[in-house]
């Protein structure tokens, strides 16, 4: 028997992180990645494993040099904490196996501080390798020949996760995308030919979660409605847990715009409880998604892109988005432009990225050979993408203007309100024909959102230092309660949202501030479960700070 560790490292502080607003939640992380549940699901019975994500303890280094064994999996906005883990490892003469989506596209990036590395997805190779490793026969490098089948992948070990310390938990359905935009790695990583686990794994998984007290988690996929039609059968065993079950979780995902095409897959997902989708919208400017390949975003079946967005509002699923900026076909006027869609989208959760081009990706190879790459690995301008009709410093400086015009409170309360309030954005689960039938039901999921409500609140007015944002989200609530009464499970989004607002504007001030401190995390415009898209999301880099990839 082997005692195995492995190491989700530190992220810096990050628009999807929440760092700065987990006081309010009580937690210390949003959600842990999901390759640590799933490695320890595919460690062999005898080995003993152990699990560490330093986002919600530290390392103890002492105690490590204890473990026969010492994996570390971390993605790119993780890179930098990744190689100081790993120095320290080594100059301990501890044994380490990396991997994950970083390593999986700069294969040289770490030289020789690992024993061993894996590419790409892991379900083969990682048993493989102990098996090896045990006889002494282990090699340096491994990559499967195959993609995974998902109908084999085991239920990750949630059970070994600190999940008390996380806002909500994570769990994944598919792996793919059958588009082909030019920034992303992950059609480069998982292939663009959607692969979909049974509903019995997905199943097994919910209640795993439901075991450890999760009441939200978010479906990590790469894109849930990759396979439309492969997807249905999936959502409808889904909905039948939930029902048979008392809709004991919530769900947030991934999915691409053409959602509004589908009334029948909007239905499902709302019948499973999904509440909001992630979209990469990525920019109002059409030529540059022509550019980028992004062809599902421009294509005229069921309007603009604005009247897709509101079609998914209205039917009740909330819309959060990816914006990029600094494509070829992009100059200085695609910051106003992004600011006014934004406002007329009424998305409040944007995340807005600048572009980046990630190893192996075609944009990469494109911008290389047109030699526009920074091969700097900390470039002071946040991207390694040299634009083209700008200047850096004014790619770099839109940028953060665009996010602080996006974030100051009177703007992204104006978004927010427009949906929430003068919209009246109702949840699609509870208009559906099971809550409509069984009233107690409704008065439970009532009772817990308002109970949430009323605690969030306490903790938002306990934990918000700012005395003039305290006033303005006190009155935000305030108005929000009188304008839809008798709708807690609003009053309970919305006080998180104040919470998030609080959390963008302080990581955004400190942009402002420090503005030659700004780094890239070739970060992404998809949420913390991803972070491996081709949108660099710069942060103030401080010194000392999925799938189954180790």
């Amino acid at each position: 028997m082997a005692k195995i560790a492995i190491i989700n490292p530190a992220f810096e502080v990050s628009y999807w992180g929440l760092e700065h607003a987990q006081p309010v939640f009580g937690r210390r992380a949003n959600m842990p990645v999901a390759s640590l549940p799933l490695l320890a699901a595919l460690t062999p019975a005898e080995h003993d494993v152990t699990l560490i994500d330093e986002n919600v303890e530290p390392i103890d280094f002492d105690a490590l040099a204890e473990f026969d064994l010492v994996g570390v999996t971390g993605m790119s906005v993780q890179r930098f904490r990744m190689t100081e883990i790993l120095q320290e490892l080594k100059s301990r003469d501890i044994f380490v196996a990396l991997g994950g989506p970083w390593v999986t596209v700069e294969e040289d990036y770490f030289d020789d501080l690992a024993d061993v590395i894996f590419i790409g997805e892991a379900e083969t190779t990682w048993p493989q390798f102990l098996d090896e490793w045990q006889q002494g026969a282990h090699r340096y490098r491994y990559e499967q020949n195959a993609r995974t089948d998902m109908s084999t992948v085991p239920t990750p070990r949630h059970d070994l996760l600190k999940n008390k310390y996380y806002m909500f938990g994570s769990l994944q359905f598919s792996r793919g995308c059958p588009f082909q935009c030019e920034f992303c790695d992950i059609i480069v990583t998982f292939g663009r030919k959607p692969r979909i686990k049974q509903p019995f794994q997905i199943i097994d998984e919910l209640e795993c979660l439901r075991r450890e007290g999760l009441r939200i988690a978010f479906i990590v996929d790469d894109n849930l409605i990759g396979n439309k039609r492969g997807i249905k059968p999936v959502l409808r065993e889904v909905a039948k847990w939930q029902e048979d079950n008392g809709y004991p979780l919530a769900f947030s995902t991934e999915a691409s715009l053409d959602l509004c095409e589908d009334e029948e897959l909007m239905e499902l997902m709302a019948r499973c409880n999904i509440q909001s989708v992630f979209i990469g919208i990525e920019t109002p400017n059409e030529e540059s998604l022509k550019e980028t390949k992004k062809y599902q975003n421009v294509r005229e079946r069921g309007g603009t892109m604005l009247e897709k967005i509101h079609q998914i509002q209205d039917f009740g699923i909330e819309v959060w988005c990816g914006l990029i900026v600094g494509f070829d076909h992009d100059t200085t006027e695609i910051f106003e432009t992004q600011k006014t869609f934004l406002k007329e989208s009424r998305i409040a959760h944007a995340m807005i990225g600048l572009l980046h081009a990630i190893p192996k990706t075609p944009l990469h190879a494109r911008l290389k050979a047109e030699g526009r790459l920074d091969s700097n690995d900390s470039q002071s301008y946040g991207t390694n993408v040299i634009p083209q009709h700008m200047s850096r410093e004014q790619l770099r400086d839109g940028y953060i203007e665009t996010m602080r015009h996006a974030y100051q409170p009177d703007v992204y309360f104006d978004r927010l309100d427009r949906l929430f309030v003068d919209g009246h954005f109702r949840t699609r689960v509870f208009e559906t024909e099971h809550f409509r039938k069984h009233p107690v039901l409704r008065l439970r999921q009532a009772a817990f959102y308002f109970t949430g409500f009323a605690v969030l609140f306490a903790r938002l007015m306990r934990h918000t230092p700012d005395r003039k944002l305290r006033g303005i989200y006190f009155r935000q609530i305030l108005n929000v309660v009188r304008r839809r009464l008798n709708d807690p499970a609003i009053y309970f989004y919305y006080v998180i949202k104040c919470a998030m607002h609080y959390h963008h504007q302080k990581m955004i001030t400190d942009m402002i501030e420090h503005p030659d401190a700004l780094v890239s995390t070739i970060g992404n415009s998809l949420p913390p479960a991803k972070l491996a898209s081709g949108v660099s999301l710069p942060v103030l880099r401080k010194p000392g700070r999925s799938v189954a990839s180790i």
